[in-house]
Formats: C-alpha cells, sequence, structure tokens
C-alpha cells in the first residue's frame, strides 16, 4: 500500500520527542498527527516528512498525496484555520474544489474543534517547509472532473456538527475508544466495506453491524474485520493483546504484516498507554457478525501427522519443507517471534489476497521502540508455483482446525500478475 522500507528509514526523525520548551498546544498536534497517521500517506518513498507526492491506486485511477508542510509556494503555509478545517474536516481545498476522498475526511469529521486547533498549530510550526509542488491526479477524462466530487461529499460525507456528537457512553474509556476509532484513527478506511459509490458503508458502531466488519482489497492487502467474531475476526484476542499489539506488533501469538505495519511504526506504538487501552476495550466491545460464531477448536491431527513425518499432500509436503522450521509442526510458532497459523484469525478469511502476497512476496516484522528486534518471512514465489502456494496455503487454511475457503492457483496467478514483479515467477511456470 505504502512503502515501509523507506518509511523506517525515517522512523526516527518522526519519533524524536517534542523539544525542550515547545508550545503544548504544537505538541499536543503532534501527538494527535501521529494518532491521525498523516505520515504515512503524505510522504512518497524516499521523500521528506509530510512533502506529499505518494501515489495511491483508486478505482478511477491514481492521486498523489498533497504537500502539507508550511512552505508557502508549495504547501499550505498560507492557509488560515478556517482553510486547514475546511480541507481536513469538510473536505474542500483552498480553492473551492472537493478532495478526493482519498483524504478519510468523512472521518476526520468527528474530531474536535479544539484537536483541530492543535493540528494546525502543529502543521503550521513543528513541521519543517518543504518547497515541492503536488502532482496532478492521474485519472482520465470524464472521471477526472471534480464537480461529481461535490455530489458525492454532499451525499456520503457527515456534516462536521453530525459527527462530533459522540455517541452516549457511559465508560469513559469506551468513549475516547470510538472518538480515536471512528475519528483521527480512521481505521473504517481500511476495515470497513465500501458501496458501489465507494463510500464506507458504515462511519461509526450507531450506524450498523458493517462497521468495521473487514475492507476490500488496496492493493493487493485485505483489512481484516475488527469486530467479535472468533474465526476471522477479534474474538480470540485479550484486550491485553491487542494493547500490546499496538505497541509492538506482535504477541506471543499474531505479528504483523503489510500495511497495517506502518500504522503501528508511525502511529499506534507511539500513543499513550490509555488511548491504546481505549481503543482496545472499544473495538473489544463490537459484537461479533456471525451469531453462530465459536471459540476456534485445535485439531491434534495435524500436529500429529507432521511429527510422524508423514506428508501424504504436495500441501503438507511444501510446509514441512518451507515453513515448519519457524511455525512448527504444531502451528504455534515462537512467541513473539514467528506467528502461530494455528488458530490463527488471518488464515480464516474469506478472501485470501493478503496470504498469497505475504507467501509470495515474504515480509518483515518491524522493529518498535518496544521490540527493537526485527525478523523476516523470506519471499517464495521466486520458486513456487501458483499452484504450490496454492496447496501450502490451503494445507495451513485446513490444519489444526482452521477452516478457511480453498484457493486456486488463478487466484494466486491474478495476485502474482498484479504484483508486477518478474522475480516472482518461476522460469518456464505456466500461468
Amino acid at each position: 500500500m505504502k512503502y515501509l522500507a523507506s518509511l523506517l528509514a525515517y522512523a526516527g526523525l518522526l519519533a524524536t520527542p517534542a523539544h525542550a520548551g515547545e508550545d503544548p498546544l504544537v505538541a499536543k498536534g503532534r501527538y494527535l498527527a501521529r494518532a491521525g497517521d498523516c505520515v504515512a500517506c503524505h510522504t512518497a518513498k524516499d521523500g521528506k516528512p509530510f512533502a506529499g507526492g505518494l501515489p495511491m491506486a483508486t478505482p478511477i485511477g491514481v492521486v498523489y498525496s498533497t504537500n502539507i508542510t508550511p512552505d508557502r509556494q508549495t504547501g499550505i503555509g498560507t492557509y488560515r484555520f478556517e482553510d486547514f478545517d475546511k480541507a481536513v474536516r469538510h473536505g474542500v481545498a483552498k480553492a473551492g474544489y472537493s478532495l478526493y476522498p482519498a483524504m478519510p475526511y468523512p472521518s476526520y469529521a468527528r474530531v474536535s474543534d479544539e484537536d483541530m486547533q492543535a493540528l494546525y498549530a502543529y502543521f503550521m510550526h513543528g513541521v519543517t517547509p518543504v518547497t515541492q509542488a503536488t502532482q496532478a491526479p492521474n485519472i482520465p477524462w470524464p472521471l477526472s472532473m471534480r464537480w461529481p466530487l461535490h455530489v458525492w461529499r454532499n451525499l456520503f460525507a457527515p456534516s462536521v456538527d453530525t459527527a462530533a456528537a459522540d455517541t452516549p457512553m457511559q465508560d469513559p474509556v469506551l468513549a475516547r475508544g470510538a472518538y480515536l476509532v471512528e475519528g483521527l484513527g480512521h481505521c473504517g478506511a481500511c476495515h470497513t466495506p465500501r458501496a458501489f459509490s465507494l463510500q464506507e458503508k458504515a462511519l461509526g458502531a450507531s450506524e450498523g453491524e458493517a462497521f468495521l466488519a473487514g475492507g476490500d482489497a488496496q492493493e493487493g492487502w485485505v483489512g481484516k474485520t475488527l469486530r467479535g467474531d472468533h474465526r476471522h475476526g477479534l474474538g480470540s484476542w485479550s484486550e491485553a493483546e491487542l494493547v500490546d499489539f499496538f505497541k509492538t506488533g506482535r504477541t506471543d501469538k499474531a505479528a504483523v504484516f503489510g500495511s497495517m505495519s506502518e500504522v503501528v511504526v508511525h502511529s499506534l506504538q507511539y500513543l499513550t498507554d490509555e488511548d491504546r487501552l481505549a481503543i482496545a476495550r472499544y473495538l473489544k466491545q463490537l459484537p461479533a457478525l456471525d451469531p453462530d460464531d465459536r471459540p476456534h477448536v485445535a485439531d491434534p491431527a495435524t500436529y500429529q501427522a507432521l511429527h510422524d513425518g508423514l506428508t501424504p499432500t504436495l500441501g503438507a509436503r511444501l510446509y514441512a519443507d518451507n515453513c515448519m522450521a519457524c511455525h512448527r509442526s504444531d502451528g504455534k510458532g515462537y512467541a513473539q517471534v514467528f506467528p502461530a497459523l494455528a488458530a490463527n484469525p488471518v488464515l480464516n478469511v474469506d478472501d485470501p489476497q493478503s496470504l498469497i502476497r505475504l507467501v509470495l512476496e515474504g515480509g518483515t516484522l518491524p522493529s518498535t521502540h518496544a521490540a527493537p528486534t526485527s525478523f523476516s518471512m523470506p519471499p517464495l514465489g521466486w520458486r513456487l508455483s501458483d499452484n504450490e502456494v496454492a496447496q501450502v496455503l490451503n494445507f495451513v487454511r485446513g490444519a489444526w482446525g482452521n477452516s478457511g475457503v480453498p484457493i486456486t492457483a488463478s487466484s494466486v496467478a491474478r495476485i502474482r500478475d498484479a504484483l508486477s514483479a518478474d522475480a516472482l515467477r518461476v522460469p518456464g511456470m505456466q500461468k
């Protein structure tokens, strides 16, 4: 989705604490900008922080993030607070045209006036100005016309007054969690399905069970459901495990990967323990979508067969040769190092795109302040055919009690081709 390697390279720069004597309003804005993960979208590969230029694929073409440094020629240095607020919470540029909803202003509409003032102070006085013009969108006519965005915004973006009215919650921790998840955190941008007209089907828990029910694929990564289902949601996660995951990107059973790595690296690890707890508590109170949802039931048959050296299927043999050294015969992996595959909700999601991409490209567990050691999974796409990738994934999606739907070789081929990486194709392999 974005470029983790380059973002990690300057993570230290963005992680620096507030300067001694820094204006408290600027310091608060710095924290809020991290909570909103603004740097992830507004920084290009090898680019300077907040200078924009990151290409973002949309169903109608490619848009490029804008320069939001206080540069007066190419950034937002001439913005008054009213201009800044109109762009962030209302989706309207200073020049008067509607922004593409790649900017999650429908979620930001919930941000309070006080927090908007702090964000404005930070971007005006706490960010280094960079002269870099924003690249024009690469969208063919007539889809490039802006006036339909005005219609879209009026139909689907909530008014600030409506969005800012918090759903009454007696628990202040839950209320804070709702504010962060539904607002600055804009978790629904990746984890909520979208309608045909591309708006999120729900912007908050009060709008129905579609909220955080699992997002659509974005450049090969799929945002899983964050609701309480055990099979493919957060039902098997404890509140404490979620807090640890937000802080370190790993737990004894799971490890962050894909575009979620950037969220942990640049946003969640810098939140206070209180805010991480608020987010976890809010997510844990979201009910399961499946009324018949039940906890995972372990099946020891796979472990026993692998332990005894029995690999009767191609998928089992591929697992033994390529995966078992790290993820073990019991599928439980190694705590804080290699994630468990047994009872892992990611293995049970219906859309397998994230899993296919992870096997093809490999992945790196990022370093965080609380867990600095990084571990990598090697790419297997260069030596496994489409059918072999499908077979090994089908094996783990049906092992140890997992219940993922089967994957076909043609599905792997589509992901491989979409990645446009010739190195991932085995020489002479048939599609």
